[in-house]
């Protein structure tokens, strides 16, 4: 598992993953807005992301895992 293909545009970073439940992730640096798309095409925003929480979910073992334990119930979000 992990991550597949970066691409960095901009203030953007834009990572494919392979994983049981992440698809993609895409991080403002501007904006600290993380959307990450699942693998059943379903999207959610999350607010506030620190550039820091960010590097740790891209280095990470599992992206997946760091995600359910240091993202997703710790930041606001909404379904896009």
């Amino acid at each position: 598992m992990g991550i597949t293909k970066e691409i960095i545009s901009g203030t953007k970073i834009i990572n494919e993953i392979k994983s049981s439940n992440i698809k993609k992730s895409e991080y403002d640096l501007n904006t600290k807005k993380l959307l990450i798309t699942f693998n059943n095409d379903i999207i959610y925003e999350y607010d506030d992301v620190p550039h820091k929480i960010y590097t740790q979910f891209r280095l990470a073992e599992s992206q997946g895992k760091f995600f359910s334990t240091s993202i997703a119930k710790t930041y606001k979000y909404v379904k896009k």
